[in-house]
């Protein structure tokens, strides 16, 4: 059998459904058999392949994040949203309590990390008027859920999906 394609992508969040794709140690090893990793945030892509399986994990927060979320679902035959920032928004949701210009001005502006007194000269992705999960924006076709996911339903999930079927337990998320 050919090993399908998978790409995972961190959109906005805390990155820990990757962190607990990791976990995974030598499993990961051993899905290599079933499918081939072809994308990770770690290559930080502008430019997703086309794949079987899509991972997209975060929140939708910038325009960046849409582009890149829009081109994964034209690209994968597949798309999961994995963990719950990316289902439910969560993390990243916590910044539509707060006016989106005030946090600009709180990064850039007033944060002595940064020590800029203004927003920077380089692009920084026009933020969404408010953080929202993925399904609002494209279809989702299998949810992995969790704040991160356990790494073994991460690979119970991935191994179905490589056998051709959708993991049991899939919750249903509309596109609105």
């Amino acid at each position: 059998m050919a090993r399908k394609k998978l790409a995972t992508a961190w959109l906005c969040g805390c990155s820990g459904c990757h962190m607990s794709f990791l976990d995974l140690d030598e499993g990961l090893f051993d899905l290599t058999e079933k499918v081939e990793i072809t994308a990770t945030p770690i290559a930080d892509l502008k430019e997703p392949p086309e794949v079987d399986i899509a991972l997209i994990e975060g929140g939708v927060c910038n325009e960046e994040n849409l582009r890149v979320l829009k081109l994964f679902r034209e690209r994968a035959k597949v798309l999961v949203s994995l963990g719950d920032c990316a289902g439910f928004g969560c993390v990243p949701m916590l910044r539509n309590f707060f006016d989106k210009q005030d946090v600009l001005d709180r990064a850039y502006v007033e944060a002595e990390s940064t020590a800029l007194g203004k927003e920077p000269d380089e692009e920084v992705p026009k933020l969404l008027e408010k953080v929202e999960p993925i399904h609002h924006f494209v279809k989702v076709d299998a949810f992995i859920p969790g704040c991160p996911p356990e790494a073994s339903a991460i690979r119970t999930a991935i191994e179905e999906l490589a056998a051709g079927r959708l993991p049991e337990g899939k919750i249903d998320l509309q596109y609105e």
